[in-house]
């Protein structure tokens, strides 16, 4: 089955954070708080996901009041923090936003992903991913995590669902 053919099904969009939506790194200020740096193009992103009708949730092992923070910001359905494994955290997924594997995109970038990148109908990876995510993956972005590659995936998958034109003519009227 082609990427396309993946895409086109894909109904619920999942993603790790650090590393995916982030470039990886974890920064403390002199306070102890956690400093996370995310691009505006990932961002709009999952904006045109929701907009488009497909859900968004993350999927992340650590919990970060900045991430919520995002995530509210960019209309993200969900957020499961402190997940490990993250395979639970995918399976309540598919039953709260009624979906089956088939259905379901998700994007990581290391080990902890590798249980739902192996169930996933769409498994996504950046290019700065590990080896064994990079491998299991059916996509891997040419953006690196933090930089733009949420965003890279989000348009494979409404230009393959046809929604790409009507969110262009929805921003030029």
């Amino acid at each position: 089955m082609t990427v396309e053919d993946r895409a086109k099904k894909i109904k619920l969009f999942l993603l790790d954070v650090d590393g995916v939506l982030t470039d990886g790194r974890i920064i403390y200020d002199d306070y102890g708080d956690e400093i996370k740096c995310f691009h505006v193009h990932d961002g709009m992103g999952l904006s045109l996901l929701n907009k488009a009708g497909i859900k968004t949730a993350f999927i992340t092992s650590r919990k970060s009041r900045a991430v919520a923070r995002r995530a509210k910001e960019c209309g993200v359905s969900k957020v499961y923090f402190k997940a490990f494994p993250k395979i639970k955290s995918y399976n309540r997924a598919l039953k709260k936003f009624k979906v089956k594997d088939d259905q379901t995109a998700y994007m990581g970038d290391d080990l902890f992903d590798l249980g739902v990148m192996k169930k996933a109908g769409l498994s996504i990876a950046v290019p700065d991913a590990c080896n064994e995510a990079r491998a299991a993956s059916h996509y891997v972005t040419t953006k690196k995590g933090g930089r733009g590659a949420v965003r890279e995936a989000a348009e494979l998958i409404l230009k393959t669902q046809n929604k790409w034109d009507d969110i262009i003519r929805s921003y030029e009227s």
